[in-house]
């Protein structure tokens, strides 16, 4: 179901943003028929409108309802600078380490290890 809908969404997003070129084709597939319903140049046939008379008004149409269509109206956004406490002043983190047992002297003796500095450099041998 979750398919069929995002083919149809897909299908919305393509028919939107071609919208011209459809109108266009449209025209080209029923040249005739729009001739002889549409034309306003009918009495006119050395000017061979064909029709292009209805096409130009339809894509005037379309070009004004582009055009009336808030761009980007919904992506406003407010930026608000804050001024910093004068009150908050960070406290520098005491260190406080357990003493180091040695449950195994020889591997001990071959690895050093600094909890201060063990976080940002890999264990020396």
């Amino acid at each position: 179901m979750t398919r069929v809908f995002a083919c149809f969404l897909c299908i919305l997003v393509v028919l939107q943003t071609f919208s011209r070129e459809l109108l266009v084709l449209d025209y080209q597939a029923r040249k005739a028929e729009i001739t002889q319903l549409f034309c306003v140049n009918k009495d006119k046939p050395r000017l061979k409108c064909n029709g292009k008379c209805h096409l130009s008004k339809q894509l005037r149409k379309a070009a004004d309802a582009d055009s009336k269509t808030p761009a980007g109206g919904f992506a406003k956004v407010k930026y608000e600078v804050l001024a910093p406490q004068p009150h908050f002043v960070p406290r520098p983190a005491l260190a406080v380490f357990a003493p180091v047992r040695q449950f195994a002297p020889r591997v001990a003796s071959c690895y050093a290890f600094s909890p201060v500095f063990g976080v940002f450099h890999p264990p020396a041998a």
